[in-house]
């Protein structure tokens, strides 16, 4: 699914009003009879609209309209103070003369009060706000925030910003935001949704097609997407009945050190899950005992002592996935310029082989085209960007942490897929997905690890790096979301995910067998 812009979504409301036809009004009912027939499901005593003097305090009034034709008790206010009235803000008042009292606010005496029986919507902005919520609306939603009822947003939670960060470099928040129990979103998520700081505002996403014109959507550029079922399942090759072993790949892991070689059992086994046809692992004497006998399907190379200290020829892998559980090492500087040097294609990049490069940037430069980097936020930061002001460390919201991941994938030339609850894989060509797959039960030691192996194992296989990223992210995520249906998300360890990636896979196939 396409993520558009605040200024695109109003493009595209004119293209359909140009298109369909029809007029901005009737647009403005179709979408308040979504919300209506949504609301309906609440049996609340009464409903309590705010609406504020543009379009979405007409689709405020329009709902409101409808939920009285449907016998609900229904309180109407509006704020007198916000900028001057659209044209069908005006209509629905119009409407509405007669039928129900549109109370004015003026000042804070002006609010009414709330029970927690209430259901309130809220329509006070819509995507079009461009500056923080203050004065009087502001009051206003903290009003709101402090009830203790059912919030239900209509478009998107009042002062939270579209496509935009609502908070400063200090990590506080400068902006009055409303604390949504639901957002009722019109056609397609707001790219504030995917972003993890805005997760307190929003709530329950509800999406609602409001009949908006497919040609502008399929028309249309958008530099971010999500990555659905239909996508992935047409990236995901079935085997072919004769197939053998050499058709899957040979994939290599560095992985593992003394005390850490569980991240290496965890990516091998991932790996092998993922699919591909033979695995070495380069691990250190301490730990090839251990890779033997824990992981039986896998071959085993001794570097080292109690880490890895040189590379074997690399070149007849058809993949290479490095970083879990290998330690910071000063040796290691060498190891990845080696490998960065000798090995031409495609690696995979994780844990303690980023932590080394975060220390070594001039090694990011040598890494090889369309290579796959799997950070975590923290990770992140670390490779690219904690600034410092004032002797104080400066974090990156999410949405310039988005930015510039976009930014370094294009000079890079490489993958950057930034672990998270909505994973995002920005792309070399610019092009940015989120994954929503996945749970938070996966947030738990070793599940990056799963990850590498996974990445590792269809690099291998003769996957493109782009679709090895789509599909593995997805993939990941939903071995994670079957586990925590079997285990919970409390119970479920890393390896649960593995365990689960062959009912994954299971429902990837188009002939659906076992």
């Amino acid at each position: 699914m396409k993520i558009f812009s605040g200024a695109q979504i109003k493009e595209w409301d004119k293209f359909t009003i140009e298109h369909e036809p029809i007029s901005s009004i009737d647009l403005m009912e179709r979408a308040a009879a979504a919300c209506c027939g949504w609301l309906q499901r609440f049996s609340a005593e009464s409903f309590i609209i705010f609406c504020g003097t543009g379009n979405n305090g007409g689709d405020g009034l329009a709902i409101g309209r409808m939920l009285l034709q449907k016998g609900c008790r229904v309180a109407i206010y509006h704020v007198t103070q916000a900028s001057e009235a659209s044209e069908d803000f005006k209509t629905n008042l119009a409407r509405l003369h007669g039928k129900a009292v549109v109370h004015p606010i003026i000042d804070s005496s002006s609010f009414p009060p709330i029970v927690h029986n209430d259901v309130i919507i809220d329509a006070l902005f819509g995507t079009g706000l461009n500056k923080p919520s203050e004065g009087l609306v502001g009051e206003l939603i903290d009003h709101i925030n402090r009830a203790a009822a059912n919030v239900i947003s209509i478009d998107i939670p009042s002062g939270l910003f579209a496509d935009k960060s609502s908070i400063s470099p200090d990590l506080r928040i400068v902006s009055h935001i409303v604390k949504a129990t639901f957002t009722l979103t019109f056609q397609q998520y707001k790219l504030s949704f995917l972003m993890q700081e805005n997760h307190g505002y929003f709530g329950k996403i509800v999406l609602l097609d409001i009949g908006l014109h497919k040609d502008f959507y399929h028309q249309a550029k958008a530099t971010c997407e999500t990555i659905d079922f239909d996508l992935v399942k047409n990236i995901y090759r079935e085997r072919e009945p004769y197939a053998h072993k050499g058709n899957f790949g040979y994939a290599c892991l560095l992985a593992g050190s003394y005390g850490m070689m569980g991240a290496a059992v965890l990516a091998a086994r991932s790996c092998l899950r993922s699919g591909v046809g033979k695995l070495t692992c380069i691990v250190c004497e301490k730990g090839y005992s251990i890779m033997q006998t824990s992981v039986a399907e896998a071959m085993a190379k001794v570097s080292g002592g109690r880490y890895i200290k040189e590379l074997p020829v690399l070149e007849n892998f058809n993949s290479v996935g490095a970083g879990p559980g290998i330690g910071i090492h000063s040796s290691h500087k060498a190891l990845l310029h080696e490998l960065f040097a000798g090995y031409k294609k495609p690696v995979v990049l994780d844990a303690d082989a980023l932590n080394m490069i975060s220390r070594h940037k001039k090694l990011l430069s040598l890494i090889p085209p369309d290579s796959i980097l799997t950070p975590h936020p923290a990770e992140f930061e670390r490779l690219f960007g904690v600034s410092k002001k004032n002797h104080a460390t400066v974090h990156m919201n999410d949405f310039r942490r988005s930015d510039l991941a976009r930014e370094q994938a294009k000079t890079l030339k490489i993958f950057i897929v930034v672990k998270g609850h909505h994973t995002m894989i920005a792309c070399p060509d610019g092009q940015v997905y989120f994954n929503f797959t996945g749970n938070a039960g996966m947030a738990t030691a070793g599940s990056g690890d799963v990850l590498t192996g996974i990445l590792t194992g269809l690099l291998a296989q003769g996957y493109s790096p782009f679709h090895t990223c789509l599909l593995g992210v997805y993939i990941h995520g939903l071995a994670g979301d079957i586990a925590a249906n079997k285990f919970s998300q409390e119970a479920m360890i890393a390896s649960d995910i593995t365990a689960c990636l062959g009912d994954a896979f299971k429902t990837m196939s188009k002939s659906g067998r076992n």
